[in-house]
């Protein structure tokens, strides 16, 4: 029998391991992970956003989270036909509740699959349709969502 051999992990092997671990996790908990329970609407209010950044509403109050709904003048059937429209120019978006005055549609990232979920309520009598967008993980998310809502807004 020879000398036992001794293992050498650098700093910069264990901090790649535990990226690669920490991104493994990212991506099992993403796929996994179900719509929160919070979407839908009551009273023709969306969900408030969380405190972090990776959420826009139409219903926010504070700047960091408020966008501006998407107006439209006609009747609301018009409005939601328009909308699902320009949904589908979203690239990796999926409409999974299409009931009436609200949509729900989820958007998973290119390359990890995170999902955001896009609701948006049809208020006819106010001529817009409130939208909210958030992340189910994490803190940030970059912009992503604010930048989704405005591509559809242009769509629109």
């Amino acid at each position: 029998m020879g000398k036992p051999q001794k293992l050498l992990i650098t700093a910069g092997t264990l901090a790649g391991l535990c990226l690669l671990g920490f991104i493994g996790a990212r991506i099992g908990v993403a796929v996994v992970s179900g719509p929160p329970d919070n979407l839908g609407h009551k009273n023709g209010r969306l969900a408030p956003c969380p405190d972090t950044p990776n959420c826009v509403s139409s219903q926010a109050a504070d700047a960091g989270h408020s966008i501006e709904p998407l107006a439209f003048s006609g009747s609301a059937d018009d409005a939601r036909a328009r909308l699902l429209a320009a949904l589908n120019t979203v690239p990796r978006l999926t409409v999974v509740t299409d009931d009436g005055n609200y949509i729900h549609a989820e958007a998973r990232s290119l390359m990890w699959g995170f999902v955001d979920d896009n609701e948006f309520y049809i208020d006819e009598a106010a001529g817009v349709i409130h939208v909210r967008a958030a992340a189910r993980l994490g803190v940030s998310d970059l912009g992503k969502n604010r930048q989704r809502i405005e591509a559809i807004r242009a769509a629109f």
